[in-house]
């Protein structure tokens, strides 16, 4: 099976980084947003995403929004959330902090 193609959505640039890289060392193909409108338009570009890892807290559109959207727009688009305040109620949930090496395992699980 062919690992799905992330979009990792984070507005703090060092944990964006530091899990895009983590997933591409997994063998991901990730993709990366530093917020929810950046996002959108990626998914626009790069119809092969097949999950979205985001935080929940992020200024303007809140990764639940985002998730709201996107599941709107491409139902089959799975989305798994992060945050260190809050849980959501829908979507697979890793909590902030999460381990690099548990990122991949929830991605694989949220695919």
């Amino acid at each position: 099976m062919t690992p799905p193609v992330v979009l990792v959505v984070e507005d703090e640039p060092l944990v964006r980084m530091s899990a895009a890289e983590a997933l591409r060392d997994e063998g991901f193909t990730v993709y990366e947003a530093a917020d929810a409108s950046e996002a959108l338009e990626v998914m626009e570009d790069h119809h092969e995403v097949g999950v979205v890892f985001t935080d929940i807290d992020m200024p303007g559109m809140s990764g639940l929004e985002l998730a709201d959207e996107i599941h709107r727009r491409r139902p089959a688009v799975r989305c798994l959330l992060t945050s260190g305040r809050r849980l959501p109620a829908n979507d697979p949930f890793l909590p902030k902090p999460y381990s690099l090496g548990r990122l991949g395992e929830a991605i694989r699980r949220a695919a």
